[in-house]
């Protein structure tokens, strides 16, 4: 019987890709609710494409109490849990979420695995608009999430709260202490490094490590499907094939804790400047450091700017005052910045 992923995959507009459109999913099970139940439930799970809302948000619209629209909220999910068609509805989704748990090690990220469900209903059979695209990207989340969570709570486990892992998906009969361990020997790993790695340098680190080769058969269980195809998105900052290659690996880097990739696509502790930054001189840095080769400082404002590390606009004149008062970087040229260590 051939694999429903790789059927997904494969064939164009297939009845199965259908059938795993989230937001028709959730049409779908709205039939049975009152408006007002529907209304909550898009409300508190951002079915717009925004942030979910508060029971107290919710309540003053509906003139309720948070405690009556949370009671509304449970009512409303119990209601369509019972629905006789319930598993036609969400079959296709429950198979295919396990399928994927179980082909990226038995962990997946909780905002990985609504990435690549995301990237298989906008982008693999379609062609996504771009002027709408982060929107849509938002709304068919929110509408996964809202699904997983809710009604997949029999197959899949959140692991939260966890010292080692972001939240994420597991199945319940999976046991994942072998994970936890090559986690913490691979943070200890980075941290002593003290820099930035690419995600080739990371792969490599992490199968270096005792904890890799003791656990090494059980980190061997993907199939080896190919699904190259989802990782081509834009979504993705690295090589499609890098990652299908290594589905397991990188899986569990993108769930552990603490462990995180820059805008650049280099990864290191989540609290480093060169990950985080937060200053326009740790920006400036990050910049010139991943150019290369000296820049104008009005050049350096316009870079970053066009990353976006955060929602603060860096002006020209700011950028040169920090250029001029830190001794990291060298005139070379009229307005022209580089590094001092690129001397070295």
């Amino acid at each position: 019987m051939e694999n429903l992923l790789e059927k997904i995959i494969k064939e164009e507009r297939s009845e199965e890709v259908a059938r795993l459109n989230a937001i028709s999913i959730v049409e779908n099970l709205f039939t049975d609710l009152m408006d007002r139940e529907k209304d909550i439930i898009s409300r508190r799970f951002g079915f717009d494409g925004g942030g979910g809302e508060t029971l107290e948000k919710i309540g003053q619209m509906h003139k309720l109490t948070r405690e009556r629209v949370r009671q509304i909220e449970a009512a409303s999910i119990k209601k369509i849990k019972k629905l006789e068609n319930l598993e036609s509805y969400i079959g296709v989704l429950k198979s295919t979420v396990k399928q994927l748990v179980n082909e990226h090690g038995g962990l997946v990220r909780q905002d990985y695995l609504l990435d690549i469900l995301t990237v298989i209903c906008l982008e693999l059979n379609n062609e996504p608009d771009a002027a709408t695209y982060e929107t849509d990207r938002s709304i068919y989340k929110n509408h996964f999430h809202f699904l997983i969570s809710r009604l997949l709570q029999d197959d899949l486990e959140v692991v939260d709260n966890s010292d080692e892992f972001n939240p994420s998906y597991k199945l319940k009969e999976n046991e994942i202490s072998h994970l936890e361990e090559l986690a913490d020997d691979l943070l200890k790993k980075v941290d002593g490094l003290k820099k930035t790695l690419t995600t080739e340098e990371l792969l490599d680190l992490l199968k270096k490590l005792d904890s890799y080769n003791k656990h090494q058969e059980k980190l061997s269980q993907d199939s080896g499907l190919d699904i190259t195809k989802i990782f081509k998105s834009q979504v993705f900052p690295d090589k499609a094939e890098i990652i299908n290659n290594n589905k397991v690996l990188y899986s569990l880097m993108q769930a552990i804790r603490n462990l995180e990739q820059n805008k650049y696509g280099d990864w290191g502790l989540a609290d480093w400047k060169e990950i985080k930054p937060k200053t326009i001189n740790d920006k400036i840095y990050l910049v010139l450091k991943n150019q290369g080769e000296p820049m104008h400082f009005t050049e350096i404002a316009k870079k970053i700017n066009e990353v976006k590390f955060d929602q603060k606009t860096a002006n020209a004149a700011t950028v040169h005052n920090e250029l001029i008062l830190d001794n990291r970087y060298v005139l070379v040229g009229r307005g022209v910045y580089g590094l001092r260590e690129w001397k070295k």
